[in-house]
């Protein structure tokens, strides 16, 4: 059996003629009920990641929360699959917002995010009751003073640490956009702490994403522990996945005990930690399902699909390297192809340099680890209508997130 298979959702295999199968549905029959592309994501697989987090977090530090971080997928349907396992919700907008109310969350249990929040976000969270809203500089003070009602607030915090990952989601280093150096921090909070609406509930620290080494996570406990004692430390996210065999993400029980090593060292025994697994939660969880179009062979051999750019930026944003496999022809020897989308822009490649096994037009072509950040940052590009979203359970096909219509692309013309 391929090694590609290990990049799949956990349980998925080839059935007996070689095709794939995910969450016990076979990626043919999804693509011929559901048309091409297609976000399969396997939701066994996902529920056992939300598990997985919330029991190893509440083993090591009973006092804690987990938040999935739902910029990664913000589907009303996966963030509903989170609160069903027990889970709270990090939001960084108002329509993350709405959509963790409609997946029925606790009002209490979200954490609201961004460093230029708007008077409608401040506003919004205020008046839905949401739980802590994560000050990130002195205008958001004003803005929620402004509101006239009562909240509770952790501010974020610098720590100066600078991980190993792309410079595009890098956020704990001096001059991140994120958070306020310990200095301004501390004025800050001595403000907050005056304040007659406010109450200073804690600090959050997060230094990036994609992060494949556990020690970046435990330097930046320290600098919050600095900035004294509070009732509740927002530890962040940012552990990396597998996309490719080469990445080696550490578990999530390894990446745990050096946090929550680091947590008991500096950290009172009595607050309340939280953390925000995103990318590492859902990312292994999906895989997307092409249509080959086009197979043009020269100094480089092209194989072009049905998607691209418009379901997937993560390579033109991030250089995040995907591998990809012909359905029903991963076992057999390959040739070195790129595989682009059809978007007009030469920066559309979803995979540069991977082996198909003769890739001709109309074969169906996977691609694994595309649950975090493809559905998030998909766009209308060259009039692209955006991809469904199909949830595959004990081989049974739920459609969440149906297929953009050619209406839906001009509904907002008012001329």
């Amino acid at each position: 059996m391929s090694d590609l298979l290990e990049l799949f959702p956990a349980g998925s295999r080839l059935d007996a003629d070689g095709t794939l199968i995910v969450g016990g549905c076979r990626a043919d029959d999804l693509a011929a009920e559901f048309g091409t592309p297609v976000l399969v994501v396997a939701e066994q697989a996902l529920r056992a990641r939300a598990r997985e987090y919330r029991d190893e977090l509440t083993t090591r530090w009973p006092n804690s929360r987990v938040v999935f971080a739902s910029k990664a997928f913000p589907s009303t349907a996966i963030q509903r699959v989170m609160v069903e396992e027990g889970l709270g919700l990090d939001v960084a907008g108002g329509g993350e917002i709405l959509t963790a109310l409609k997946a029925g969350v606790d009002p209490a249990l979200i954490v609201l995010h961004g460093n230029a929040k708007s008077d409608e976000e401040i506003a919004l969270a205020v008046e839905r009751g949401i739980g802590l809203v994560v000050v990130d500089n002195a205008d958001d003070v004003d803005r929620l003073e402004a509101t006239g009602r009562p909240q509770d607030v952790l501010v974020r915090i610098i720590p100066g640490v600078t991980a190993d990952t792309h410079a595009h989601v890098l956020t704990g280093h001096e001059g991140s956009k994120f958070g306020l150096a310990p200095a301004d921090a501390a004025r800050l909070i001595q403000r907050i702490e005056h304040s007659p609406r406010l109450r200073m509930r804690g600090l959050h620290v997060h230094v990036g994403s994609q992060i494949l080494d556990v020690e970046p996570f435990a330097e930046s406990v320290a600098p919050v522990a600095r900035l004294g004692e509070f009732e509740v430390y927002d530890l962040g996210g940012g552990l990396g996945a597998r996309y490719t065999w080469a990445d080696k993400p550490p578990s999530v029980a390894a990446y745990l005990d050096v946090l929550i090593g680091a947590a008991k060292q500096h950290l009172p025994a009595s607050a309340q930690l939280i953390i925000e697994p995103g990318r590492s939660m859902v990312c292994t969880a999906a895989t997307t399902i092409y249509r080959v179009t086009t197979v043009k062979r020269g100094a480089i051999t092209f194989v072009a699909v049905d998607g691209g750019m418009g379901d997937n930026l993560e390579v033109a944003l991030f250089e995040q390297r995907f591998e990809a496999g012909i359905i029903g022809r991963f076992d057999e020897p390959g040739e070195t192809v790129t595989v682009v989308g059809r978007h007009c822009e030469s920066g559309d490649v979803l995979v540069d340099g991977v082996p198909l096994s003769d890739p001709k037009v109309g074969d169906l072509l996977a691609v694994p680890a595309t649950g975090a950040y493809c559905y998030t940052m998909a766009n209308n590009y060259n009039g692209n209508r955006r991809i469904p979203v199909v949830f595959a359970n004990d081989g049974v096909p739920r459609l969440v997130v149906r297929r953009e219509t050619w209406d839906d692309l001009m509904a907002r013309d008012v001329d």
